[in-house]
């Protein structure tokens, strides 16, 4: 898929990540979205077209499973992470309470 945008958009790395956390450890640098518009991982629900968008774009990620693990291990409770939306990541923790 071809970047909606001509240049890379910079990683803000949040102040209270230690050096070694896991934003600094790169498996992010590998994702179908670096350089895409952050705005579109976080599509409107009712609009279906917005959130196939960004599923799309994970659809072929090579790192979709290291995304999915950091949301659910901070608890994203918004947007699109590892080609999940916040409806199916709350199924998978309903299914581990329940596992």
């Amino acid at each position: 898929m071809e970047a909606l945008v001509d240049t890379p958009i910079p990683v803000a790395v949040p102040s209270g990540i230690p050096p070694d956390g896991p934003l600094l450890d790169g498996w992010y640098l590998g994702g179908a979205c670096r350089g895409l518009e952050p705005s579109i991982f976080y599509p409107d629900p009712a609009v279906e077209a917005e959130e196939a968008r960004a599923l799309d774009v994970c659809a072929g990620c090579e790192v979709r499973s290291e995304c999915l693990n950091h949301a659910m291990t901070r608890g994203e409770s918004t947007g699109i992470w590892g080609g999940t939306t916040e409806r199916d990541r709350r199924r998978i923790l309903r299914g581990r309470r329940n596992a």
